[in-house]
């Protein structure tokens, strides 16, 4: 076994020589994979002012020095491009986005928080979607305004997908 069968880092051999070049492989690799960050996600040309250390989720029609690696995560080095395949599940923060992209079934999703419910102080806040609730109508009094409110109150609760159309 000469790599790790995750992210493929480069394992040292027994008796290898210049052990060095293996190890710093592995730590270029590591430092572009560990709590990702990327400049922007789906972009098809690679930057020409790129820094080391900063990454991009490259797009689905990769040109120039990214060509062949649709999808993957690039990092400029001081050694040049470094490459990653992503991962399902895989997160990285978009910096142009200002919020995450996951890799799921595929394909980079940017913006997108899938769950079952959301706590905020230990306190369920939000939960499954609910049946659809008719809107008010008939009764023997009619009351205008709490009608409007209240179709009000659904309306934004439908806007929100809290309950069904």
């Amino acid at each position: 076994m000469s790599e790790t069968s995750r992210w493929a880092l480069p394992l040292l051999e027994v008796g290898q020589a210049q052990k060095e070049m293996t190890h710093n492989e592995a730590l270029a690799r590591l430092d572009l994979l560990t709590q990702a960050n990327v400049v922007a996600v789906a972009q098809n040309v690679p930057p020409a002012d790129a820094a080391p250390g900063q990454c991009w989720v490259v797009g689905a029609a990769p040109t120039g020095a990214w060509s062949g690696q649709a999808g993957a995560l690039a990092g400029w080095t001081a050694g040049g491009w470094r490459f990653a395949a992503p991962r399902e599940g895989m997160q990285v923060w978009s910096m142009a986005d200002g919020c995450i992209a996951t890799h799921a079934d595929g394909a980079w999703r940017t913006g997108r928080i899938a769950g079952a419910e959301l706590v905020i102080g230990g306190v369920r806040v939000v939960g499954a979607q609910r049946p659809a609730i008719a809107a008010p109508t008939g009764g023997t009094v009619v009351d205008g305004e709490v009608r409007a409110v209240l179709d009000q109150v659904l309306t934004a609760m439908r806007a929100h997908g809290l309950i069904a159309n």
